[in-house]
């Protein structure tokens, strides 16, 4: 289930929106500790930072969807559908823009838009309306881009204190460095090849040689 929904502008984490809930819903660490997490990480966001992301934190996740400057964030337990939880995000976007489109990045006070809580808690209730009645197969299984979302620990993003647009390129640049290693292994081991292929068409050669000579 989704646990908190909150809504923040990624330039300046200004939080513009949130939902409310109940500590009962958690195990463990009471809501507060997340709802501080949750604020530290608009803090990491910037305008280049990845559109999508997962970010694991104990037994839950975040999932944050980025949309024309504005992050759209929820905690939801680790087994809760990331399709499910992304396709909540996207319907908030949709609603927050027409709503409140034309004011998003001039207001400064925090929660600007606090009332937007209704339709955020209207959309919950579809979700889980939705949840109940979807086939046990689309249970485990999410779409494919949505299974290409980039997926980073808490720790990482905020004990370091490291902008998520930063994490991306590092992370870019890992895996382009473990092709660029590929690459160069199966070249070594293609001249590898090809030196022992020489070495024994030279000792075939000689053997021949020496039939002839005797």
């Amino acid at each position: 289930m989704v646990l908190l929904t909150m809504i923040g502008r990624a330039e300046d984490g200004l939080l513009l929106s949130a939902s409310g809930i109940n500590d009962s819903d958690f195990s463990g660490n009471n809501s507060v500790e997340y709802q501080n997490q949750a604020k530290q990480l608009f803090k990491t966001l910037r305008a280049d930072s990845p559109p999508q992301m997962t970010i694991e934190t104990g037994p839950y996740v975040f999932h944050y969807l980025l949309e024309n400057r504005i992050c759209y964030l929820c905690l939801c337990e680790k087994t809760f559908s990331k399709r499910l939880a992304f396709s909540y995000l996207e319907e908030l976007s949709i609603e927050f823009q027409q709503q409140y489109g034309h004011r998003l990045y001039t207001v400064t006070r925090p929660y600007s838009f606090i009332e937007f809580d209704n339709y955020i808690q209207e959309a919950r209730k579809k979700l889980n309306a939705a949840r109940s009645r979807r086939n046990i197969n689309m249970l485990s299984n999410d779409l494919q881009d949505v299974q290409r979302i980039m997926v980073q620990n808490i720790g990482d993003v905020l004990q370091r204190g490291v902008a998520i647009s930063d994490l991306d390129s590092k992370a870019s640049n890992l895996s382009l460095m473990s092709q660029n290693y590929k690459k160069g292994a199966r070249l070594l081991n293609s001249r590898a090849m090809y030196a022992k292929v020489a070495a024994c068409g030279i000792i075939a050669l000689c053997f021949i040689l020496y039939i002839f000579v005797l």
